[in-house]
């Protein structure tokens, strides 16, 4: 996505002259203009899309000065949260997404005047005059002089907005900062909250009066306004930072996994047609010290299609229930309802000791690597993830065929992407339970036997210490069935992957 940028402007000079008893005629005392705020872009943990972030931010301006030398007050930052993995980008001029900077919006307001009416708004967009001096003021030396040093002062901060964007700003923000304060720092100095990175700054106030008092001008009427704060337009491009990413092919199950790992709480998508996420989707996955996650604790056994749920859900508000006691009595009695000593949500929090984000991002087709389908918009959304985790459907003919072409997506894409897989998932193995037709549960325990073949013989991962065999675990995401030795070896992954990293 991209957003627009402006700084806030600065507060305007004061025009005004001290009056107290015996002093009628007293000296200039009108206050400078406060500074406008600068926009920051900070990135937080707690955020996991950018779906919050404005398309057009806009800085506080500062105050105005006053009339016995009160300065105006300073405008506080603006500071726009971004989630991490952020990747930040200035788009420069030719760029049609991109919107006027403050001079070429200035230019853009001059069109059509005459070459007078041009001079008088350029004026009146620099300085300001005491009540019905304005005509006499233009009209003196003292002011000829200072709207000359004024004109010099502007071309300067035009050339230095020009070599800005010569190091336009590009900023990858996977990791958040703090202020480092020095050793030599005078004793007593605060802690300093950290704004993140600065990316439009804001005008500088203007000047009071007093400023352009000289020998030969005793009573200055005149003051100049606040200067304009920066304006420009930035990409931002969100690459997930999930410590697993799934990858798989459309309507491998992959939403339907996150959500059944989350216990419902991963608003996914989930229809019967390809590519019913278009945006990756992060998940949080909390454990406790035996392995149990919260997920499994939140009462939900089956994960179907969104519409049928929400069908479902209507259905349920809409019964009217004659015998509550009843109905608790047989929930109670459900042979799926888990009796767990742990409760989900706040009840957790203290038996929590680990937790990690998984990420579920748009299927994965041949050819992504050229950017077909949602290729590029899926890969580089897993760039970042420490450990990768395919899941296939093992209903399908030929599993096996899916991984070749998930690898060899990852390798033509980023050359040792593929070295980050861990696991392969075989979901949608209901028929592993042994329900149904014989013939078709025997069928489907010799294809999951082949494709553990087939990923021991083709799917080694080389590592500095050896050679990596993948987990194959096969699930079925819908009947929530084997989730817990999933949870159990990803998180034994995460903490490889962050002692590692560390």
């Amino acid at each position: 996505m991209h957003t627009q940028h402006h700084a806030g402007n600065g507060g305007d000079g004061c025009v005004a002259f001290h009056r107290e008893k015996w002093k009628p005629m007293g000296p200039p005392s009108g206050g400078s203009g406060g500074r406008g705020g600068d926009v920051y872009i900070l990135p937080s943990p707690n955020l996991t899309s950018l779906s919050s972030i404005p398309k057009r931010v806009r800085g506080a301006a500062g105050g105005n000065g006053q009339g016995t030398w009160q300065n105006g007050k300073n405008a506080p930052p603006t500071i726009i949260k971004v989630p991490l993995g952020t990747v930040v980008r200035e788009l420069l001029p030719g760029d049609s997404r991109r919107a006027k900077d403050e001079w070429e919006a200035e230019e853009e307001g001059l069109e059509g005047l005459s070459p007078e009416e041009r001079h008088a708004k350029l004026r009146d967009n620099r300085w300001v005059h005491y009540p019905r001096y304005a005509d006499d003021n233009v009209n003196r030396d003292v002011f000829k002089q200072a709207e000359a040093a004024l004109y010099r002062e502007e071309r300067a901060r035009r050339w230095a907005r020009k070599q800005r964007l010569l190091s336009p700003i590009n900023l990858d923000l996977d990791k958040t900062g703090e202020v480092v304060i020095s050793d030599d720092a005078p004793l007593g100095m605060g802690q300093q909250e950290w704004l993140g990175h600065i990316v439009a700054r804001g005008g500088n106030g203007g000047l009071g009066n007093p400023h352009f008092l000289s020998p030969i001008s005793r009573s200055p009427k005149f003051a100049t306004r606040g200067h304009e704060g920066e304006r420009l337009t930035l990409y931002l491009e969100l690459k997930i930072l999930a410590d697993i990413g799934l990858v798989g092919m459309p309507n491998a199950g992959k939403s339907t996994l996150l959500r059944a790992l989350t216990g419902g709480r991963a608003k996914t998508e989930v229809a019967g047609y390809a590519f019913t996420t278009l945006n990756p989707i992060v998940g949080v996955i909390r454990v406790a010290e035996d392995g149990t996650f919260e997920g499994a604790l939140q009462g939900e056994n089956i994960f179907d299609e969104t519409a049928i749920e929400e069908e479902r859900l209507r259905e349920r508000e809409l019964s009217d229930i004659e015998n509550v006691q009843e109905q608790l009595r047989l929930e109670d009695d459900s042979p799926d309802s888990p009796r767990p000593d742990i409760e989900p949500g706040h009840d957790f929090d203290v038996h929590e000791t680990f937790r990690f984000t998984v990420a579920d991002n748009p299927g994965l087709i041949s050819g992504a690597s050229e950017n077909v389908g949602l290729g590029h918009s899926f890969l580089r959304s897993m760039e970042r993830s420490l450990a990768l985790v395919y899941v296939v459907d093992l209903s399908r003919p030929e599993p096996w065929d899916e991984l070749r072409d998930l690898k060899d997506e990852l390798e033509k894409y980023q050359p040792g992407m593929s070295d980050k897989a861990h696991m392969v998932i075989a979901n949608k193995a209901d028929l592993l339970g042994g329900e149904g037709d014989q013939d078709a549960v025997e069928e489907a325990h010799k294809k999951l036997r082949r494709l553990e073949e087939y990923v021991k013989t083709e799917m080694t991962v080389k590592t500095p210490d050896g050679e990596r065999i993948l987990d194959v675990i096969p699930t079925s995401a819908k009947m929530s069935q084997n989730l817990k030795r999933v949870v159990v070896l990803m998180r034994k992954y995460v903490q490889q992957a962050r002692t590692v990293k560390v």
